[in-house]
C-alpha cells in the first residue's frame, strides 16, 4: 500500500487543495504507517506507570475501612479507575493508531479511537466532581451529610461515567468524517475538526476546568477567612484549636486536589492548543516530534496522579512506605501465642495500623 502524504489530507492523488486537520488526543498524525520506537517505548512506560500507580491507589482505599468511609475517596477511586483504563486500553489504542492500525476496518477503528475520548472525559468529570465535593464540604458543612451521602456520591460517579461515554461516543454515532479510502486508522482522517476543537476542547474541557478553578479559589478564600476568624477569638480555646486543625486538614486536602487539577491542565492544554492552532492556521508547520511529545504528555497525566497522592496525602504515603517496608523487611515470625520484641504480634500490628490510619490530606 502506498504511503499517504499529508499534502493530500489522507486521500492519495487528490486534486483538491490540502486541508490539514488538527491532531486529536491520544493519536499521532504521522502520514505513513510504521513504528516510531522512541514514541512507542515512552508510551509503554507511561502505560505501565499509570496502571501500577493507580491500582495501588485503588487497593489502598478498598482495603482500608476508614478510607472507604470517606466520600472524597469514592471519587478518587473513580478517577484512578479512569487512569488505569487510560494506561491499559487508551494508550495501546493510540500506539495502534500511530501505526495506522487496524487497516480496512473503519468502524472498529472509530470505536477504538472513541475510547480515548471517553477516558479523557471520565478523568475531567471525575476531577470536577471532586472539586464540587470539596466545595460542599468546606463551604456548606451542615448540608454535606445529606448532599454528599455515599448513595449520592455513587450516583454522581455513575452519571459522570455515563455522560463521558455519551460525549466520547458521538463520533461513533455519526459525527465523523467520511471513511478514508486508503483504509488506514488515523485520528485526523476520522474525527471532525468541529467536534475536536469546539466541542471536546472548549465545551468539555475549558468550561469544567474554569469551574474547578473557581471552586478551589472559593475554597481557599473561605478556609483563609475561617482560620483568621478562629485566630481572633479568645474564648473556648480548645474548641477553636480543634476547628483550626480541621480547617488545616481540609485546606491541605484541597491543595492536593488542586495540584491534580493543575497537572491535568498542564498535561492536556499543550495538545489542545496544538489542535486549535492547526485548525485556525492550516498552513502552520507543526513538527512531528513536538506533536508526539504533546500526546505523550497528555497520557502522562494518568501516571502523575498517584505520585501526587503519595507525596501530598499522609494516608497514601504511609501505605506506600508500609508496602515497601514489608517487601524489604518482612515481619519476624513469632511462635503462636508469643509477642514480638515490640510487644505486638504481626496481626495486632496490622490491626493497630488500620485503626490509626489517618484521613487523606492530614
Amino acid at each position: 500500500m502506498a504511503s499517504v502524504s499529508p499534502a493530500t489530507n489522507g486521500f492519495p492523488n487528490s486534486s483538491f487543495p490540502p486541508i490539514p486537520s488538527p491532531p486529536c488526543p491520544g493519536a499521532s498524525n504521522r502520514s505513513s504507517p510504521g513504528l516510531d520506537v522512541p514514541y512507542f517505548l515512552t508510551e509503554t512506560a507511561t502505560a505501565v506507570l499509570s496502571v501500577a500507580g493507580n491500582l495501588f491507589i485503588c487497593t489502598v482505599i478498598l482495603r482500608d475501612r476508614k478510607l472507604r468511609a470517606v466520600v472524597t475517596n469514592h471519587f478518587l477511586v473513580s478517577l484512578a479507575a479512569a487512569d488505569v483504563l487510560v494506561g491499559a486500553v487508551a494508550i495501546p489504542c493510540a500506539q495502534m493508531a500511530d501505526a495506522g492500525l487496524p487497516r480496512g476496518r473503519p468502524t472498529l477503528c472509530l470505536l477504538m479511537l472513541c475510547t480515548l475520548l471517553i477516558f479523557t472525559q471520565a478523568s475531567i468529570f471525575g476531577l470536577l466532581a471532586i472539586a464540587v465535593e470539596r466545595y460542599i464540604s468546606i463551604l456548606k458543612p451542615f448540608q454535606y451529610p445529606s448532599l454528599m451521602s455515599p448513595q449520592n456520591s455513587l450516583l454522581v460517579i455513575l452519571s459522570s461515567w455515563v455522560l463521558a461515554t455519551f460525549i466520547g461516543s458521538l463520533p461513533l454515532m455519526g459525527w465523523h468524517k467520511p471513511f478514508p479510502p486508503d483504509g488506514q486508522c488515523n485520528f485526523n482522517a476520522f474525527i471532525e475538526d468541529s467536534y475536536e476543537v469546539y466541542f471536546n476542547f472548549v465545551a468539555c474541557m475549558l468550561v469544567p476546568l474554569a469551574a474547578m478553578l473557581v471552586l478551589y479559589g472559593r475554597i481557599f478564600l473561605e478556609a483563609k477567612r475561617q482560620i483568621r476568624k478562629v485566630a481572633e477569638r479568645e474564648v473556648d480555646v480548645s474548641r477553636q484549636a480543634r476547628r483550626r486543625r480541621v480547617l488545616h486538614k481540609e485546606l491541605r486536602l484541597a491543595t492536593s486536589l488542586f495540584i491534580i487539577v493543575f497537572c491535568f491542565a498542564l498535561c492536556w492544554l499543550p495538545l489542545h492548543i496544538t489542535n486549535t492552532l492547526w485548525f485556525v492556521c492550516p498552513g502552520c508547520p507543526i513538527p512531528s516530534p513536538l506533536l508526539l511529545a504533546t500526546i505523550v504528555l497528555s497520557h502522562a497525566n494518568s501516571a502523575i496522579n498517584p505520585v501526587v497522592y503519595v507525596f501530598r496525602m499522609r494516608s497514601f504515603r504511609q501505605a506506600f512506605t508500609a508496602a515497601f517496608s514489608c517487601a524489604w523487611h518482612p515481619l519476624p515470625t513469632s511462635a503462636p501465642g508469643k509477642f514480638s520484641a515490640s510487644g505486638l504480634t504481626p496481626s495486632n500490628r496490622l490491626e493497630l495500623a488500620s485503626r490509626n490510619s489517618p484521613l487523606p490530606g492530614k
